[in-house]
């Protein structure tokens, strides 16, 4: 007997070409369906079936089947325990059946509803882990011999790669589902959130730029979202799937800031027990962003503009130069020309920086958008807090759009954070907000080309001020101000103010 189904037996090569499939298939059903196929032709049965087991459900449901009555038999379920596969998922132990119609486990109906005359049957148990997840079945060799307990090592084989597949798939997939997961949290992160002209054309710009190699300077305000506006470059562009590297200069003294663009090579100084990659060699192929790159000094200047000019550098204590191809986007919140006029920054480098310029505006200049974004950073920090109901209330935004905004997005990030914390819970009140110093406030009356018009901008400013500060309170505001109520609703009336109840 042993000779005779020698040749079912799997050969080197075919094992060799199994795993390849093992270690390239990405695809579970592909990869499943190839090794049930295989296990099909091997054992030259007539057909086959793997099913896996739903544990919820205690049902077995057919994932891949081959023979004339494949379409067919994925249309039925098992029960766990039910027929011989069902014997097999339930005890994890393999079955050989010579002839069906004399074992009273076997489960006829589906083989007469498709009408498949089945006689012999080889199921062997899929083990993951130390835990039953399905089972393969062939039935029926095409010289209509029986099956034989060779058949079942064999069968095992192709029973163990399917577990294997099924575990690398369920891993792949974790991984993948883990990468969506921080992708979508990271686009989140670092969006850009705005719909005023401003904003929209730093954007317009930063897209233009992003297919381009050119050396991009950011400036704006510090808080301004300079360094958001760098990813967005980053990922615009044709070096996206590349690293983008982050290192603020204004961080670190001259000689850990030459380390870390740099690296070192071993004993190159006292402590340096090991090589260090610097940051230039970890955004080879992609994107360097430094951000505060006034606050480097004029040494290091003369050796970043070095690197930009040669493409190549050496670690500290090294003697072989390093060639790397990096694109260049630097920040910085002051003045850069007024930093070369007056010697702090090398002109020859600015030139090599600034090769595109993207100033990106400060919140007071795009006040429009100070809504959207309130309303965006409420929504993080709500799901965030476990609170959906949350609401930013009239008077609370009427703040929020009157205010000035020195630390721009990110004063207005905290902001909206620190309501979230330190409020009911239920709708952010004036009160919750970090602002209460009503002189950062903007009046406007000084633009006035008369001074009636300015008495009355003054006036307007003044009770919405006022207003705002007490909640939208017309009765305890009327008090403030040593007015009758009736008289500050007809103030609020001829002015058109939109606060207070």
């Amino acid at each position: 007997m042993k000779k005779k189904t020698a040749s079912y037996l799997p050969s080197i090569g075919h094992l060799k070409e199994i795993s390849h499939w093992i270690s390239s298939v990405y695809n579970l059903d592909q990869l499943l369906e190839l090794l049930t196929v295989s296990a099909t032709q091997m054992m030259k049965a007539k057909a086959s079936s793997l099913l896996l087991l739903d544990e919820r459900r205690n049902k077995l449901f057919f994932k891949v089947a081959t023979g004339e009555k494949k379409d067919d038999i994925k249309k039925f379920e098992i029960e766990l325990g039910k027929g011989i596969v069902g014997h097999v998922a339930q005890t994890g132990e393999p079955l050989l059946i010579e002839d069906v119609n004399k074992d009273p486990r076997w489960y006829r109906e589906i083989s007469e509803s498709v009408g498949f005359d089945t006689h012999s049957i080889v199921c062997v148990p899929m083990v993951l882990e130390g835990k039953t997840i399905g089972v393969i079945e062939v039935i029926d060799r095409q010289n209509h011999q029986a099956f034989d307990t060779n058949d079942i090592g064999l069968l095992s084989v192709f029973a163990d790669l399917s577990a294997l597949a099924i575990s690398k798939a369920q891993q792949f997939e974790k991984v993948e589902r883990e990468n969506r997961t921080l992708k979508e949290a990271l686009e989140c992160k670092y969006q850009i959130i705005g719909e005023s002209p401003a904003i929209r054309r730093a954007i317009s710009d930063a897209f233009k730029v992003a297919n381009a190699n050119s050396s991009t300077l950011i400036t704006g305000e510090s808080g301004t979202g300079k360094e958001l506006l760098a990813r967005l470059i980053h990922r615009g562009g044709a070096r996206k799937n590349n690293t983008l590297v982050v290192i603020n200069c204004a961080a670190l003294p001259e000689t850990l800031l030459e380390d870390e663009l740099f690296g070192h090579e071993k004993g190159a100084f006292t402590g340096a027990v090991d090589k260090k990659v610097g940051k230039f060699e970890l955004a080879d192929g992609g994107t360097l962003f430094l951000d505060e790159i006034c606050e480097m000094n004029p040494n290091m200047q003369a050796k970043l503009l070095r690197v930009i000019q040669e493409g190549q550098f050496y670690r500290i204590g090294g003697l072989v130069p390093i060639s790397v191809d990096v694109r260049i986007i630097s920040a910085t919140n002051k003045n850069v020309e007024q930093e070369v006029k007056e010697g702090r920054f090398r002109e020859d480098l600015y030139y090599r920086l600034n090769v595109v310029h993207i100033k990106i505006p400060s919140l007071r200049e795009r006040k429009e958008d100070i809504t959207i974004l309130a309303q965006h950073f409420l929504n993080l920090f709500k799901q965030e807090r476990g609170i959906p109901n949350l609401d930013i209330s009239a008077s609370a935004m009427t703040l929020l759009t009157s205010y000035q905004w020195p630390g721009n997005v990110r004063e207005l990030k905290n902001a909206i954070e620190r309501a979230v914390v330190m409020g009911n819970g239920i709708q952010i009140m004036p009160a919750d907000l970090p602002i209460s110093n009503l002189s950062d406030i903007k009046t406007d009356f000084v633009q006035a080309s008369t001074l009636e018009e300015a008495v009355h901008q003054f006036k307007k400013s003044f009770i919405e001020k006022t207003l705002i500060s007490l909640g939208g309170k017309r009765t305890n505001a009327a008090r403030k101000l040593g007015i009758q109520r009736t008289y500050l609703s007809r103030l609020i009336k001829r002015y058109n103010i939109k606060i207070g109840t």
